[in-house]
């Protein structure tokens, strides 16, 4: 098939890319002329594991196309995706304008019949409003070009994307018109070999579908923290709590996990999306409301433990950092832990020193201009003349590391670990003192 996909992002870049990996002929399309070029160049703006091999081997075949210009795409495909950022608004909504923006410019440019695809996360109601805008500018062209929405919400985990996308657990089809649904099963019958996989329904459930999905993994997130720091005031043990509460099928243990907070691109904008969406319907969603909040104070906890260890004034003291993405197989920083752990090391007067095996450049952007954080490229050099070794992401090579080359490496041999990576008798039996969320 031939395909368009607006927006060079994670999801249209990822998504388009996998299109293209089986045999589709692929325009991504990005107003980002500097993007663009270094696209064409082989340099990829996000890490994701396997995506930049594929990236450049469909684009030397020349089936993976990048250019700047919507009409080059449309003219040659049958079906478009909309795949552009919607951030989170100064009020807490997603920002449509660059959404709504896309569909202007389609009706304006589109010169056959389409199919047009809503792949970015939107609020319930948004493929409508594309509709109008679409239907709109063709009045004022004078032509009757038919075109049918489709809302098909992308369910990619950063570090596992292409992984997610050439094999999805489920793929979603909000439509009604049966050609159309017939077309999006034909183009995805390569990744679902099982038809139970397609799940079909109307746009609107389909753009909820993608909001209720992250908000129930958020929802677990934070209810296992709160359990995690209820555990710490009455003595239990949260990462045996989690056991006796995973080994439950009807619960199951993904997502059971107690930390320093959830981040990244997804949860919290979403959750803070659909909280407002039921607020404008005139409903107050006051588990989501709690979720957020959890959250949001969750972040806080390690950065309370070294406060409560070393005072509120830490100007005489140096922390190493490990992990600054917010999960691990990613770059991503945006609404990551690390950045509230660290401006409030850095704003009670401490050093940090920080290691991370993807995102460093991303942080050093986050931080351009703050000589109160070092970044290195070992993940034992940041611990020489540290009073602390602090975990915040749970890379895999931080998981069974060197304990003797941390011991002899510290100034004090204290471990604060935000991901409960490590058992603590075992670290208080090495010498140190080691601090966990919820034990």
């Amino acid at each position: 098939m031939n395909i368009t996909v607006i927006g060079t992002g994670y999801v249209g870049l990822v998504t388009g890319t996998c299109f293209s990996e089986m045999g589709n002929n692929v325009y991504c399309i990005d107003i980002d002329e500097e993007k663009i070029k270094s696209l064409k160049k082989g340099i990829i703006p996000i890490y994701e594991q396997h995506l930049e091999g594929m990236i450049i081997k469909n684009h030397n075949k020349g089936n993976l196309i990048f250019t700047t210009k919507i009409e080059e795409g449309l003219s040659k495909s049958n079906i478009c995706f909309i795949a552009v950022g919607t951030p989170m608004a100064h009020d807490g909504c997603a920002d449509l304008n660059v959404v709504f923006q896309v569909a202007k410019n389609i009706g304006e440019l589109m010169s056959h019949d389409l199919i047009i695809v809503t792949k970015s996360t939107v609020p319930v109601g948004t493929g409508d409003k594309i509709e109008k805008i679409i239907q709109k500018e063709l009045d004022k062209r004078g032509v009757n070009y038919n075109f049918q929405m489709v809302s098909n919400p992308e369910f990619l985990k950063e570090g596992t994307a292409v992984e997610d996308s050439m094999r999805p657990d489920r793929v979603i089809i909000g439509s009604e018109d049966e050609k159309t649904i017939n077309i999006m099963k034909e183009l995805y019958a390569p990744y679902v070999k099982n038809h139970d996989r397609f799940i079909i329904m109307d746009i609107r459930s389909a753009e909820m579908s993608k909001y209720a999905s992250n908000a129930m993994l958020a929802t677990r997130i934070s209810f296992m923290n709160e359990i995690a720091n209820i555990c710490e005031k009455v003595g239990a043990d949260v990462n045996k709590v989690r056991l006796g509460v995973g080994s439950d099928k009807r619960i199951g243990y993904s997502f059971l996990y107690a930390g320093c907070g959830y981040g990244g691109s997804c949860f919290p904008k979403d959750v803070s999306a659909l909280i407002k969406t039921g607020e404008i319907a005139g409903y107050t969603p006051k588990i989501l409301n709690e979720v957020e909040n959890v959250n949001n104070e969750q972040k806080k906890v390690i950065l309370n433990k070294i406060k409560e260890k070393f005072g509120e004034d830490l100007s005489n003291f140096s922390f190493g950092l490990w992990g600054l993405s917010f999960k691990p197989g990613t770059d991503d920083m945006r609404e990551a832990p690390s950045v509230v752990i660290i401006n409030g090391l850095i704003e009670s007067g401490a050093t940090v020193k920080a290691y991370d095996p993807k995102a460093r450049e991303v942080a050093k952007d986050i931080f351009k201009g703050n000589e109160n954080i070092k970044f290195f490229n070992s993940k034992y050099d940041v611990l020489n003349n540290s009073d602390g070794l602090i975990i915040v992401t749970e890379w895999n090579e931080f998981k069974s590391p060197d304990f003797n080359e941390i011991y002899h490496r510290l100034n004090n041999k204290i471990i604060f670990d935000g991901r409960n990576q490590f058992d603590k008798r075992l670290l208080n039996n090495l010498g140190f003192e080691y601090y966990q969320i919820g034990s």
